[in-house]
C-alpha cells in the first residue's frame, strides 16, 4: 500500500462512511470519564497499551479495525529519512462476541505473520461481590509465520508461536492507570541453536492523562527467561490522542513486530543506542447491532 491511498483511505474512513458506530464509541467514552474511578466502566482509553494490549474490551458486537505502523529505525539516518523509507504494517480486526469476550484476527508484514487471539474479561475493578480494585483479564495469542525460506520448508506446526497473559490493571484515579502483564511465550521452533523455546516475561505499563483528551503511555517487559539471542527487552513510550470518537496513538519503541509472541522474544533494537521505531495505532469502530 503506497502513502498515497493509505491516506486516502483514512479520509475515506475517518469522514466518509456512515459515523453512528463512532458516535456510539464516543457516547461510551464519555460515559466512562465521567465514571466515578473507584469503579471505573474503563481503565485505559484504548484497547492496545502500546504494542500489548489492556484490560479493555468494547461492547457486545463492536467490531474494531485496527491499522498498526512501525516504520525503520531512527537511527538509520538521513538516507533512510530516519526510518521513514522502511515500513511494516498490521491490519486486525477485533469482534466483541459479548461485553466479556474479543476474539481477533490480524495480518503483519514483517515475516508475513498471521495471528489470532481470544481475550477474556474476568473481573473488573470495583465490581462484582468482591469490589477489588483491579481488572483481570485473559489473553491467549497464537501466530504463525509464512516468510518464504529455502532453508525451511512451508512446515505451519513448526512456524507456529503461542502466547499466554494475565492482565491486571488498577485505575488509581481519574489520570493515572497501571497494568501488569506476567506472560509465558512457548516457539516451537527457535532460529539459533541454544535459543529457548520457552519464555517467561513480566511487562509492565501505564497511562496518565495530562488532559482530558491526551495520555502519556508506557510499556515494558522483561524477559525472566533469558532467550539466549541477540534480542533485547522491549520499551515503549507513547501518546494517546481521544478525538471525535477516535483514540490515535503514537509511539516510540525499539521493537518491530505488533504481536506478543513476536516483540517479546524478538525484539534486537537497544532504544538507548537510537534503535527506535516510530508508529502509531488507528481504530475504526463498526457497531454490528444494537449496543446495550
Amino acid at each position: 500500500m503506497t502513502c498515497k491511498s493509505f491516506f486516502l483511505f483514512l479520509l475515506v474512513s475517518l469522514y466518509i462512511l456512515p459515523a453512528r458506530a463512532q458516535e456510539a464509541f464516543l457516547d461510551q467514552l464519555k460515559t466512562e470519564s465521567n465514571a466515578d474511578w473507584d469503579s471505573p466502566l474503563s481503565t485505559f482509553k484504548a484497547i492496545r497499551l502500546i504494542n500489548g494490549h489492556t484490560v479493555e474490551t468494547r461492547r457486545k458486537g463492536n467490531l474494531e479495525f485496527l491499522i498498526a505502523h512501525r516504520f525503520g529505525r531512527v537511527n538509520t539516518g538521513a538516507y533512510q529519512f530516519f526510518g521513514m523509507d522502511q515500513a511494516n504494517m498490521r491490519l486486525g480486526l477485533d469482534y466483541s462476541l459479548e461485553d466479556w469476550l474479543t476474539l481477533g484476527i490480524g495480518r503483519n508484514s514483517f515475516n508475513k505473520m498471521y495471528d489470532g487471539f481470544i481475550k477474556i474479561r474476568l473481573h473488573r475493578q470495583g465490581q462484582g461481590k468482591t469490589k477489588l480494585p483491579i481488572s483481570v483479564v485473559w489473553l491467549s495469542n497464537s501466530s504463525i509465520n509464512t516468510l518464504q525460506r529455502p532453508e525451511l520448508p512451508m512446515n505451519l506446526r513448526r512456524r507456529l508461536r503461542y502466547a499466554h497473559q494475565l492482565l491486571l490493571a488498577s485505575k488509581l484515579n481519574h489520570s493515572a492507570s497501571v497494568q501488569l502483564m506476567p506472560t509465558y511465550i512457548h516457539q516451537n521452533l527457535v532460529s539459533e541453536s541454544g535459543e529457548k523455546n520457552k519464555v517467561f516475561a513480566l511487562g509492565a505499563g501505564m497511562s496518565y492523562g495530562i488532559t482530558k483528551s491526551v495520555y502519556l503511555t508506557m510499556e515494558y517487559y522483561h524477559r525472566i527467561t533469558d532467550p539466549a539471542n541477540d534480542s533485547r527487552n522491549p520499551l515503549s513510550f507513547g501518546v494517546d490522542i481521544e478525538t471525535g470518537g477516535h483514540v490515535f496513538q503514537l509511539h516510540l519503541t525499539n521493537s518491530q513486530e505488533m504481536t506478543e509472541t513476536g516483540f517479546i522474544p524478538s525484539t534486537t533494537g537497544n532504544f538507548f543506542k537510537g534503535d527506535i521505531h516510530f508508529g502509531f495505532n488507528i481504530t475504526r469502530n463498526f457497531q454490528l447491532g444494537k449496543p446495550r
